[in-house]
């Protein structure tokens, strides 16, 4: 390399900084530390490795990049305005500000090219393994020995606080187990945190710690070395059966007063500070947001690069498509996200003459169901999959080298199964599922909120979903999770009642553009006539009358999942008291707050103002359905260890507590 290329590159690594630092300054916060000591090796992977197209962000077969420490987020978006993304200089300038598409931590769908939501430390570790899943998932459905069609990189820039957080931890022991040679993180390993040196709390030994996680680990001694950084990412690409992990030791706050202090980690670095960085790299002291034309020159040759690199795959893709049509076709509607046609013909309808099932048996009737025409269906569940029902029959395992595989095994790691879930999510071209208990969906949580605010349709299966759990114990009976779920805003929870709204609920979630909860019991509930009732088309509307009176009806009884039949049953026992009631199955509150006033007022009549809820679980929320006249029978208390039916009967979940409720609410 001549001296004026190193010269250039210099340039260049330089303006990324400074953007970064003068972001952070005018906008008086943000995190400069991070821009300044990673640039070096950021500028490295987007200049020499990065298959992307500015002009094209989704391409589907570009690298992904994901800046995990999202805290960072100038230096990514100092990237994609040099690259050439629709990101203009002056989104930098108004960086953190309203309505700017340069918030303070990168967000999916708001700015071009940013691949994933991060902020939340170790998020985007997780997402980013589950991205690589998708990658040799599609690689290997769609990919001929000459035509690889998918032949992609998983890339991420980590940090001390991504590698100390619990998810991180539970990815990379994934990923090391299913071999992702493709996955490529480079390390931030700075030594500082926001409380100081990282000696405080993280002496470990992180290179020993993630051989034993089965990756292959490379050491860079000096971040700023341009090259050494370049031969360590072609090491990590030449290793094919584990992921790399590319340890850059770098300086926090390079070329600052405040080097390899905290204060450079979230704070501006303050006028005087910033003008002796100016002097520090040459840079003019008056002039915020310099960018060198030579520099913005040079890294706009990614435009070029970037048309090149999907013309060249285009053509690829042409001659895949003389020779494989019908897999061709497959394949961009799958990147499409696009379901094939009539696949809603596969869902099941479940006789009520057939007996009851759990609605977490009648789920995995429905998934495998789904499985013979939905070939991109891809997941599993954390270590529970013969409880879950989450498997798909008659296909392999990732990870197991057999064609054909589908079946996820995340282990017991319920934190990176959803994070994982939301990657292959936003890598796309497959429908991803994860499942637990209901009651450990607190340990996805950061995982459901991140997908909400992604908008990716992301599916998780919960089951054991109340008391019925029985002789578990109140450590696995839920009480507080579908109250919380339902806090979640763009957050969709379904709780069905019984096999055919099971049904309806898979077809929702199928066909649902965010993040979808299936809530399913471990007992048998009863199956509801479909002819008889309409299950499927109610249930597609969140709430829907089940069972009906003539006239007005002297009250309303409502009730989601296994207290639906509960409240079926004591309706007519009411009827021999003389109280005409209507049965309300609410599936899903959302759902049916997304229907026009004119049918929900259908379903929930407003001047029936007698009401009673029934929901084995936290009564948080019902009051907006019940209004003040109203009542609830729910769990606002933990649980008890002994069968599921004595605990349910202990709890009031029993007919005849339902009609003595509901004639003291109506004075009969």
């Amino acid at each position: 390399m001549t001296d004026d290329s190193k010269r250039l590159d210099q340039l260049c690594v330089n303006t990324i900084r400074m953007l970064a630092v003068d972001m952070v300054e005018k906008a008086k916060s943000g995190h400069p530390g991070l821009p300044l000591g990673a640039a070096p090796m950021a500028y490295v992977l987007w200049s020499r490795f990065l298959r992307h197209n500015p002009a094209n962000p989704k391409w589907a077969d570009r690298d992904r990049f994901i800046l995990s420490a999202g805290h960072g987020s100038a230096l990514l978006y100092a990237l994609l305005f040099m690259a050439g993304y629709d990101l203009p200089l002056d989104a930098l300038r108004n960086f953190r500000q309203w309505e700017s598409p340069t918030p303070g931590h990168p967000e999916y769908g708001l700015t071009p090219g940013v691949e994933a939501t991060t902020g939340p430390l170790g998020q985007g570790f997780a997402m980013g393994t589950g991205m690589a899943v998708a990658e040799r998932f599609l690689a290997d459905s769609f990919n001929k020995p000459d035509l690889k069609i998918v032949d992609h990189y998983t890339y991420a820039l980590v940090s001390d606080g991504d590698l100390m957080e619990g998810v991180a931890s539970e990815a990379a022991s994934l990923a090391g187990t299913l071999g992702l040679g493709k996955l490529i993180y480079l390390y931030d390993d700075n030594g500082i945190s926001i409380e100081g040196s990282t000696a405080l709390a993280f002496t470990e030994d992180v290179s020993r710690r993630f051989q034993a996680y089965g990756w292959q680990v490379i050491r860079v001694a000096d971040g700023n070395d341009l090259d050494s950084i370049e031969t360590a990412i072609n090491n990590a690409r030449a290793e094919k059966d584990k992921p790399s992990l590319v340890m850059v030791k770098t300086h926090i706050g390079f070329g600052s007063p405040k080097e390899d202090s905290a204060s450079a980690h979230g704070e501006p670095l303050g006028p005087e500070a910033v003008k002796a960085t100016r002097e520090n790299f040459g840079w003019p002291l008056e002039e915020a947001f310099h960018v060198p034309e030579e520099a913005l020159e040079h890294a706009r040759l990614a435009l070029q690069r970037g048309r090149e690199f999907e013309d060249d795959w285009t053509g690829l893709l042409d001659k895949y498509r003389e020779e494989h049509p019908a897999e061709a076709d497959r394949f961009v509607r799958q990147m499409k996200g696009e379901l094939p046609e009539g696949w809603e013909k596969a869902l099941p309808v479940f006789d009520a003459a057939a007996g009851g099932l759990a609605t977490r048996e009648a789920s995995g009737k429905v998934l495998n169901a789904l499985a013979g025409v939905l070939p991109n269906l891809l997941g599993g569940s954390a270590d529970l999959a013969p409880s879950n029902k989450t498997y798909q029959n008659g296909f392999a395992d990732i990870g197991s080298g057999q064609s054909g595989a589908r079946n996820v095994h995340f282990g017991v790691r319920e934190h990176a199964m959803g994070a994982m879930v939301n990657g292959m999510n936003l890598h796309g071209g497959v429908i991803p599922y994860g499942g637990t208990f209901l009651v450990f969906a607190d340990y996805v949580r950061p995982s459901l909120r991140l997908a909400a605010l992604m908008n990716v349709p992301s599916v998780f299966v919960f089951t054991h979903d109340s008391l019925g759990v029985g002789e578990d114990g109140p450590t696995h009976q839920p009480i507080e999770q579908v109250a919380s779920l339902r806090a979640i805003p763009n957050f969709t929870v379904i709780r069905p009642a019984e096999a055919n709204e099971t049904a309806a609920a898979w077809k929702s979630a199928m066909e649902s553009s965010g993040p979808v909860a299936l809530i399913l019991t471990r007992q048998k509930l009863p199956t509801l006539d479909e002819k008889k009732y309409g299950v499927a088309a109610g249930a597609a509307r969140g709430a829907y009358v089940l069972a009906d009176t003539e006239g007005t009806p002297d009250m309303l009884l409502m009730a989601t999942g296994s207290e639906v039949s509960l409240v079926l049953e004591a309706r007519e026992r009411l009827l021999s008291h003389g109280v005409k009631a209507r049965v309300v199955s609410m599936p899903s509150w959302e759902i049916f707050e997304a229907q026009d006033q004119a049918y929900r007022d259908t379903v929930i009549p407003p001047q029936v103002r007698t009401r009673l809820a029934v929901e084995a679980g936290s009564t948080m929320g019902w009051r907006r359905w019940v209004g003040d006249g109203g009542r609830v029978i729910g769990v606002d208390r933990f649980g008890a260890s002994a069968p599921g039916s004595q605990v349910l009967a202990n709890y009031g979940f029993t007919v005849d507590n339902v009609v003595q409720t509901a004639l003291s609410l109506t004075g009969k």
